[in-house]
């Protein structure tokens, strides 16, 4: 599924135009990517919670040539699903 078709299932499902649904979308998409980057993690009772987990530093391989290259510590984004939602999908899933 892609953010098209999301937004088109959830324009159906609720009579909201698509534009305003796309507009929704896309601001709470820009709030969760922001409030990461400010270093602050989203808790969305019964679905999961956004994070930022630490990479520690290390040193890595140019594989090209040859060398040791230093990887400094940094951030990513990750996403921990909740355990309802862990244990809806087990229980649900059709392939």
């Amino acid at each position: 599924m892609r953010k098209s078709d999301l937004i088109n299932n959830i324009s159906e499902k609720t009579g909201i135009p698509k534009v305003d649904v796309l507009v929704t979308v896309e601001t709470l998409l820009k709030e969760i990517k922001q409030s990461l980057i400010s270093g602050e993690n989203i808790y969305i009772r019964g679905f999961g919670s956004f994070i930022t987990k630490k990479r520690a530093a290390k040193i890595g391989r140019n594989i090209k040539k040859n060398s040791a290259v230093h990887i400094p510590e940094h951030y990513i984004p990750a996403f921990k699903p909740a355990k309802e939602f862990v244990s809806e999908v087990k229980t649900n899933y059709k392939p």
